[in-house]
């Protein structure tokens, strides 16, 4: 399960919530949960935006450092 997709919708209380501040459908956050399918760097911004800072651009992609460094590697 991916927590920090979790926690996204915890934050805006369901699915469909998240999905509809991103912009996409419901399934697709149902894939993203269940790891059936990576975020795009698009949409993790949105996601960031959405949650208002809760969910960090590094939590839901920490595979692209490059784009979404953590801050303590900046350190």
């Amino acid at each position: 399960m991916n927590t920090a997709i979790q926690k996204a919708i915890q934050a805006l209380g369901s699915q469909q919530k998240l999905a509809s501040a991103v912009g996409i459908k419901q399934p697709n956050v149902w894939c993203w949960l269940h790891n059936k399918k990576r975020v795009s760097p698009e949409n993790v911004n949105a996601i960031v935006e959405a949650t208002g800072g809760l969910v960090k651009a590094y939590e839901i992609r920490p595979d692209l450092p490059q784009l979404f460094p953590h801050p303590e590697q900046n350190a």
